[in-house]
């Protein structure tokens, strides 16, 4: 059996030539369930406007016994979420690893090789102890 597209196709065992055209991905009538919606209209707007009063989507979710992912997505699709602003790491000044070792090559005579996996805190702490 080969598949082509959204069709398949088979060959009979009598007439290798035949071919049947088998549809799997039809639309027309796959479905015809009715869909249960998670969220009511009513549901909908009290949502919103808890949010945009300041409530939190934790405190949303678990008054209405809903994930808080589910909420989130909810108000997403809704155009009303903003997004907490991610907080930026605050990087130390000084030197790099790579200039520690560099420094700890050239001024100490210290071979180097194997410290390039060491953390930037117990170079600085070696290059302390050398240099006392």
């Amino acid at each position: 059996m080969w598949q082509i597209g959204k069709n398949k196709f088979s060959f009979h065992l009598l007439n290798p030539f035949k071919t049947d055209n088998i549809s799997y991905n039809n639309q027309k009538g796959a479905n015809n369930m009715a869909t249960q919606t998670n969220y009511s209209v009513e549901l909908t707007s009290k949502i919103v406007s808890d949010y945009q009063a300041g409530t939190s989507v934790e405190d949303i979710a678990s008054a209405i016994d809903k994930s808080v992912r589910s909420v989130r997505s909810k108000l997403v699709r809704e155009g009303v979420y903003v997004a907490k602003p991610t907080q930026k790491s605050t990087k130390v000044m000084g030197p790099t690893k790579k200039e520690l070792l560099i420094e700890l090559n050239n001024n100490f005579g210290y071979d180097v090789s194997g410290l390039e996996g060491a953390t930037k805190e117990a170079i600085s702490h070696l290059m302390t102890v050398l240099a006392q």
